[in-house]
């Protein structure tokens, strides 16, 4: 058995010495301070005295090597002991070059599939715990954000299109039905709904044929508006219940 080695380095490559101070700052006051997180660098060691983390590059592996706490493009941080594998060395060394054809460079992802991501899946094999939460937390949270701002958009297209869809398909029904008011076919009498088909018919038309063209009378939501009520109307129910008493 031979330990598996966690080392975190804080992430000052910006090329901007202002912004490589600002996220040391921003380390020791959420990770330091309050333990939430921060902007970090990892790579695992075991056997060897060398570390494996991963990396962006155009064509070939990202995964690659160098000394343990010697990357030269980040800050030293800190070491962690997180388990012991089982494995023998070449057992490691094939998960390597497993991990390294499934790792291309070219799919480096800051928020999805970092080298935080990558330590993960390499301790994942290797048997021991997974990473601290605190290291990979900001690109988790990000990510996650990222993932719930996208459904919510894409549910909020979806509803739209089926309201849309839903109000086309009443306007057509209630145009059908006042064409059918009109030809007398198929609406009940005035002893079935106790409405003269006179006012039925005016009403129904009134809903798809007011003052307005089709366009305008489905809003941007495709939904069609109710008409208020009009005085013809009133008159032509007052007129009807006289008739029906």
């Amino acid at each position: 058995m031979t330990d598996v080695v966690l080392h975190i380095y804080d992430v000052t490559n910006s090329g901007s010495e202002k912004t490589n101070n600002t996220i040391v700052q921003i380390n020791k006051i959420f990770k330091d301070g309050i333990g939430l997180g921060g902007i970090f660098h990892s790579a695992v060691q075991v056997f060897g005295d060398d570390e494996w983390s991963f990396g962006f590059c155009e064509q070939g592996t990202g995964v690659f090597s160098c000394p343990f706490g010697k990357n030269p493009m980040y800050t030293y941080r800190e070491a962690i002991v997180l388990g012991q594998t089982n494995f023998s060395a070449g057992k490691v060394n094939q998960i390597l070059r497993e991990l390294s054809r499934e790792w291309p460079g070219s799919s480096y992802d800051l928020l999805s599939k970092n080298c935080n991501h990558f330590c993960d899946e390499f301790c994942e094999r290797l048997g021991v715990p997974k990473l601290p939460g605190w290291v990979n937390r900001f690109a988790n949270a990000g990510d996650t954000a990222m993932e719930v701002a996208g459904n919510t958009a894409l549910r909020f297209r979806q509803a739209k299109t089926e309201i849309v869809s839903a109000s086309k398909v009443a306007y057509r029904f209630l145009l059908g039905v006042t064409n059918n008011v009109k030809t007398g076919s198929e609406f009940p009498n005035n002893s079935d709904t106790g409405v003269s088909p006179r006012f039925q018919a005016s009403w129904l038309k009134n809903i798809i044929t007011k003052p307005s063209t089709s366009s305008e009378a489905e809003n941007q939501n495709g939904v069609v508006p109710l008409p208020p009520a009009r005085e013809d109307d009133k008159a032509l129910l007052q007129s009807s219940s006289t008739h029906d008493s």
